[in-house]
């Protein structure tokens, strides 16, 4: 289940805040702990903290620092995005996330504001944030100034873009629209959006729409010569005291604010009068101009008034004032307890809340992104920790991919081969590691050997293994490796960066063998597409499974696609889709998905059929309208190695999908082989796998 909602604007001064703060309360009504975030948020002076961030964490007492609470700042990722650190960006941003999402039932995640250097990009980095974090969103625009076709197709160009990367849009949202047409545009949304969609429309309000004195007083620069207990007094008008006091109080009207030049005791104390007057309006506040101070006399007699109005003093003339304060945008900040109470009864009377918030409770993501997938691997095989043995430990890729292993904490290393060779690789390469952090055995040196070789040939003289024979195998880094997994001295192993498959496998066919029930040693790759992670299997191992070895694949391929957090809805690939194809090949793959259904009917499982019937919702729905697979595939299984092969190195190739495998799976302990032409990334990968593997074992 989605433990979090995505809240995202179409541009500036939208009112974002109306929704943060509404949605902070109802959920706040519904679960106990509820966590903030901003992944990005706007450049702040040094020792000052975010707006946005302090007004939520301060009303609602989140247990919080502030800078647990965002990523970035907008200049960071604009410096980031310079530098095509694209990865870096979003896997920084997952793993603050993913810490908060550790500590609160529920999180609140707030997008970018439009303002500043880099907001041409900031659309698609919203859009990118929600579909790696995995949570749905809502999304909001601004009806000033704007038709009601303008706003509905510009909050519909933004529902449909989300849709297109996969991310599911809960509410849709217009703001500041006048009070008058409210239902009009309501109608337009329900109209346009699809019946799924939750839709709110919240009218212009004049108390959100003004600043306060404290904003003024921020803009300008302002010293507060009196009233500092009101100075979040809101600004409803204001208006320059410049005529006579006769002819101006006739002008004031409720929550106005006096600017007058400072010298005009006239208007300052007859405004002063006006405010504690019953005949009057009340006054918000007073701005004297010039940097011109009322004469003592005058400053005595303010001093001596029971109830007096924030008075500001500013150094500027009243004309550039009076334009200044024009054009200040209105904020919600934490001690304008005021606005955020207005800001949530606005949310409750305006957004369908039951509804929503029954959708937030039932929310079910439908898919996991590469960057999600590698960072919850890395979590999981940290919180563990297990112990790895590396046989080629003399490999140049081996040694790199160890030295990221130990830095990240994710397994404990073993490392065989020579000693010295090994440190003098280590030495040559300026390999920055910690010897004292890994473990490097000699095989024929360990003192183990003996023991190992004595095991071998228990396990192997049935096959006509001697004590001799068993002693040459050991000194073999494959089969001493593969026996400290078989005597639990390590919890897996991964090898074939410098040996073949037949060389890597074959002592683990010999004497780990198979799970019992499972006769056939097969292997999946994880392929991270651009939006989602799919298994293929086999590809790696089985030349021309039968009927029931192919079957065998897909019951184990769902189970691994399970234990690593994917939901497996398993496509039986074949040239036909469903019962309009004949022949062998076919034939075979028909008869596998009825032993499938037959030994695990609880499975999701489709074929024979097509790989673009697999994959496209509507191709899949022409062909096999009833299938609970079709067009959402996530396990492929292919019917022969040729296919599996050559199809996983051309998705790979083509699409720049990161194949992590293979991993071998119906091994009683986890053993897997690398391509001899893997990267370093490539061994690290199969390095976690393999740990998460071990943690079933």
């Amino acid at each position: 289940m989605s433990k979090a909602i995505y809240i995202v604007t179409t541009e500036p001064n939208s009112g974002k805040s109306i929704i943060s703060l509404g949605l902070m309360q109802l959920l706040l009504g519904r679960t106990a702990k509820v966590g903030y975030f901003r992944p990005i948020i706007d450049d702040v002076p040094k020792g000052k903290t975010d707006n946005h961030i302090d007004t939520v964490l301060s009303y609602f007492n989140v247990d919080m620092k502030p800078e647990e609470a965002f990523a970035y700042t907008r200049s960071q990722v604009v410096q980031l995005k310079n530098l095509d650190k694209d990865d870096e960006i979003v896997g920084h941003i997952i793993h603050k996330y993913k810490t908060i999402e550790k500590k609160f039932d529920f999180v609140l995640v707030e997008g970018t504001d439009f303002s500043g250097e880099g907001a041409i990009i900031e659309w698609d980095i919203n859009v990118l944030i929600a579909k790696n974090l995995g949570i749905p969103a809502v999304i909001l625009a601004s009806g000033k100034n704007k038709t009601l076709g303008e706003l509905v197709g510009n909050l519909y160009m933004a529902y449909d873009s989300f849709k297109e990367k996969g991310v599911d849009v809960l509410l849709i949202v217009a703001n500041k629209v006048q009070p008058e047409n409210v239902s009009i545009v309501s109608e337009g949304l329900k109209e346009k959006l699809p019946n799924d969609v939750l839709v709110g429309t919240i009218p212009v309000n004049p108390i959100l729409g003004s600043p306060t004195l404290k904003e003024i007083a921020q803009e300008l620069d302002a010293k507060i010569l009196f009233g500092e207990d009101y100075i979040n007094n809101q600004v409803g008008s204001f208006s320059v005291g410049a005529m006579q006091l006769r002819n101006y109080i006739t002008h004031l009207k409720d929550d106005s604010l006096v600017i007058t030049p400072g010298d005009r005791a006239d208007i300052i104390l007859g405004a002063l009068q006006a405010n504690i007057s019953t005949n009057y309006p009340s006054l918000s506040g007073i701005v004297l101009t010039g940097g011109l101070l009322p004469e003592e006399s005058i400053i005595k007699l303010i001093e001596g008034l029971s109830d007096i109005i924030p008075i500001l003093s500013v150094a500027r003339g009243t004309f550039h004032v009076t334009n200044k304060i024009g054009t200040i945008r209105p904020r919600i900040y934490a001690e304008n307890t005021e606005k955020i109470q207005t800001s949530i009864q606005e949310f409750e009377k305006h957004i369908p809340t039951k509804e929503l918030a029954e959708r937030l409770i039932t929310f079910k993501a439908k898919g996991i992104t590469p960057r999600m997938f590698q960072y919850n691997l890395l979590q999981k095989a940290k919180s563990s920790k297990k112990h790895i043995v590396l046989p080629e430990g003399s490999d140049e890729r081996i040694l790199m991919a160890t030295k990221m292993l130990i830095d990240a904490e994710a397994v404990t290393i073993t490392l065989l081969g020579n000693r010295d060779q090994i440190i003098s690789k280590i030495t040559e390469l300026d390999i920055d590691i910690d010897l004292s952090t890994i473990n490097i055995i000699d095989p024929t040196t360990s003192d183990n050997f003996l023991d190992y070789a004595t095991t071998l040939f228990e396990l192997r003289k049935h096959k006509n293994v001697n004590l001799a024979m068993a002693k040459d195998l050991m000194e073999d880094v494959s089969y001493y490796g593969t026996m400290m997994v078989y005597k639990g001295h390590a919890d897996g192993m991964v090898s074939g960066a410098v040996h073949t498959t037949q060389h890597t496998i074959r002592p683990a066919l010999q004497f780990i063998k198979t799970k019992p029930g499972v006769s056939i040693v097969s292997s999946i790759f994880f392929m991270c597409l651009p939006n989602r992670v799919t298994v293929f299997g086999d590809c790696a191992i089985n030349p021309n499974p039968t009927s029931e070895q192919l079957s065998e694949i897909a019951i184990s391929s769902a189970a691994t696609s399970a234990a690593f957090g994917i939901e497996p809805k398993v496509a039986m690939l074949s040239y036909s889709s469903g019962a309009s194809g004949v022949g062998e090949d076919v034939d075979r793959v028909r008869k596998a998905t009825e032993i499938i259904k037959d030994k695990r009917p609880d499975l999701k499982v489709e074929g024979p059929i097509q790989y673009d019937a697999a994959v496209d919702a509507k191709v899949g729905l022409s062909k096999l309208p009833e299938s609970e697979v079709a067009g959402q595939a996530s396990v492929f299984i292919f019917p022969d190695l040729n296919t599996g092969n050559n199809t996983y190195k051309a998705v790979q190739r083509e699409t720049g999908a990161l194949a992590i495998g293979p991993m071998l799976q119906g091994l009683n302990k986890p053993v897997n082989d690398l391509s001899r032409g893997c990267t370093v990334d490539d061994i690290f990968n199969t390095v976690i796998i393999t740990a998460i593997q071990a943690e079933g074992f």
